[in-house]
C-alpha cells in the first residue's frame, strides 16, 4: 500500500466515525426527545433507546431537544390572598406536572420549562385567590383543603393542556395570617378566652353559694336535731331524776330532808367568802343543833313536838 495513502485513509475513517456519531442520540428514562429539521418538528422519541437522525444539525439539517419525561415542581410563596370575610392571609403552594406531550410543548414554549412554569405560576395565583375567596380562612384547615386542592388543579387543567403538561398535585404547605390580621385575631381570641374563664368564675362562684347554702342548712338541721335529742335526753333525766327523789322522799322524809340540808350547806359554805348573817334558830341551821333536825324552842313559845321514827 503506498504510503502517501495512509493519511487519507485516515481521514476517511474519521469523517464516517462523525458522520456516525452525529447520526445517533441516546433517549434516557427520564428524557423525551423532539427531533427538529431546518426547526419543523419531524419526530418524536418517548421510550429510552438509541436513535438516529440526518448528521450535522449544526448544518441547519436533523437536532435533537430533549424534554424532562419525570414529574416536575414549583413553589409559589407568600400569596396574599382574601377570604370572604374580608380578610388576608399569607399562602404557600407548590405545583407537580409532567410534560406529557412534547410536540405541543415545543409549539407553544419552544420546550422552556422557565417559560412554561412562568405561565404556570401565573395560573396558579389567580386560582387560588379565586378558591379562597369563596371561603373562610377555617376552611384551609378543615376537611374542606382537599376539595379546594382538587378546585385549584381543576381550574389550572386547560391552561395546563394547552402547554403540553398535566398537573398531577397542587399542595398548600401553609396558610397563616398576616401580621396585621394575626394581631386582631390575637386580641379577639384573648377576649373570648378572658370572656369565657369569667362565665366559668360565675358558675363556680354559683356552685359555691348553692354547695354553701346546702351545708349550712344541714348544719342548722344538724344542730336543731341534736338540739332537740338532747332537750329530749335531758327532759327524760329531770324525770328519772325527779322520780327517784320522789321514790326516795316517800320512803324515808327524814332522810331527804336532812340530804337537801346537807346540799344547801355545801353549796352555801363552799369558801366563797360570803358572809351570812341567821339567827341560830334559823330553819337554815336546824341540823347543825340536833341530828334529827329539831329547833330549840324560842322563849314564850311552846316546844316543838319531836317527829316520830318512821317505820322500819
Amino acid at each position: 500500500m503506498n504510503q502517501n495513502r495512509l493519511p487519507l485513509i485516515a481521514g476517511l475513517i474519521a469523517f464516517v466515525a462523525l458522520l456516525v456519531y452525529s447520526s445517533i442520540f441516546v433517549v434516557n428514562e427520564r428524557q423525551q426527545a423532539i427531533v427538529l429539521r431546518f426547526g419543523q418538528i419531524v419526530d418524536v422519541k418517548t421510550k429510552p433507546g438509541v436513535y438516529f437522525k440526518l448528521p450535522f444539525g449544526f448544518l441547519e439539517a436533523d437536532s435533537v431537544q430533549m424534554i424532562e419525561d419525570r414529574l416536575l415542581s414549583f413553589e409559589l410563596d407568600n400569596i396574599r390572598v382574601q377570604v370572604s370575610g374580608g380578610k388576608f392571609y399569607e399562602v404557600d403552594a407548590f405545583l407537580v406536572y409532567r410534560i406529557t406531550d412534547p410536540r405541543k410543548f415545543r409549539q407553544t414554549v419552544s420546550g422552556d420549562v422557565t417559560f412554561a412554569e412562568s405561565r404556570l405560576r401565573t395560573r396558579l395565583d389567580a386560582s387560588l385567590r379565586s378558591v379562597y375567596g369563596l371561603r373562610g380562612f377555617e376552611a384551609a384547615l378543615s376537611d374542606e383543603r382537599a376539595g379546594m386542592m382538587r378546585e385549584v388543579r381543576e381550574q389550572l387543567r386547560p391552561d395546563a393542556e394547552s402547554l403540553g403538561l398535566e398537573i398531577t398535585d397542587v399542595r398548600i404547605r401553609r396558610t397563616d395570617l398576616t401580621q396585621e390580621v394575626s394581631q386582631q385575631t390575637f386580641e379577639r381570641m384573648k377576649a373570648e378566652r378572658l370572656a369565657q374563664a369569667e362565665f366559668l368564675r360565675a358558675r363556680g362562684r354559683e356552685a359555691a353559694q348553692r354547695i354553701k347554702a346546702i351545708a349550712d342548712r344541714q348544719v342548722v338541721e344538724i344542730v336543731a336535731e341534736a338540739r332537740k335529742e338532747s332537750e329530749i335526753a335531758r327532759g327524760e333525766g329531770e324525770g328519772e331524776r325527779s322520780r327517784i327523789f320522789a321514790d326516795v322522799f316517800s320512803k324515808d322524809p327524814d332522810f331527804f330532808a336532812f340530804y337537801r340540808s346537807m346540799s344547801a350547806y355545801a353549796t352555801a359554805l363552799d369558801n366563797t367568802g360570803t358572809t351570812m348573817v341567821l339567827s341560830p334558830n334559823s330553819e337554815f341551821f336546824r341540823y347543825f343543833q340536833d341530828a334529827n333536825g329539831t329547833l330549840p324552842p324560842v322563849k314564850g313559845s311552846t316546844p316543838p313536838v319531836p317527829p316520830k321514827p318512821a317505820p322500819q
